[in-house]
């Protein structure tokens, strides 16, 4: 119930993601029908920008769930067995400790950026805390999802997909 409640999330977070590329589709194409037309766009490739992180950090998650993340597995695919399974557990505690680290450091930099009202320098002035929300959330959900993932190979149970393998099933 857990499980399917966080692909859920995941899912939510990805579709959010698609919605920003859009926005920043439409944002691009607004800038460059200025030109064509003789209007000064301003401030479009601001928020295309803004769009363009929101989308990378909103889809880090159901990436990593997809197992479309790049991983080099040149030493752990030629393992087997507990070696593969203390291999892999090792992989996501590393991948555990710096995506929580960057999920703090996100939450921070947009408390911060809030408290003291820190603004963007374009012709519109952006609360920075507002497209940084985005960052800190997608930060926060990859690291539930690779916590999730951690606490799957923990168990010895059956772990994300590798990109274009079959499922990986770690054994005890």
């Amino acid at each position: 119930m857990i499980r399917n409640a966080l692909q859920q999330l995941y899912f939510a977070c990805g579709v959010l993601a698609g919605a920003c590329l859009v926005a920043v589709a439409g944002f691009v194409l607004y800038s460059i029908g200025g030109g064509l037309f003789g209007y000064v766009a301003r401030s479009a490739d601001d928020f295309a920008g803004y769009a363009m992180l929101a989308s990378s950090f909103l889809a880090l998650a159901h990436t990593f769930g997809k197992g479309e993340h790049i991983r080099v597995t040149i030493l752990i695919q030629r393992l087997r067995g507990r070696a593969r399974r203390v291999g892999e557990i090792w992989c996501l505690a590393i991948a555990a400790a710096l995506s929580g680290y960057l999920a703090w450091f996100s939450i921070k930099t947009t408390w911060v950026s809030y408290e003291i009202g820190d603004v963007s320098t374009g012709l519109v002035p952006v609360p920075l805390w507002i497209p940084q929300v985005a960052m800190a959330l997608g930060a926060s959900v990859l690291f539930i999802a690779v916590l999730e993932q951690l606490i799957v190979a923990l168990a010895g149970g059956v772990l994300m997909q590798d990109a274009g393998a079959d499922d990986v099933h770690i054994e005890r």
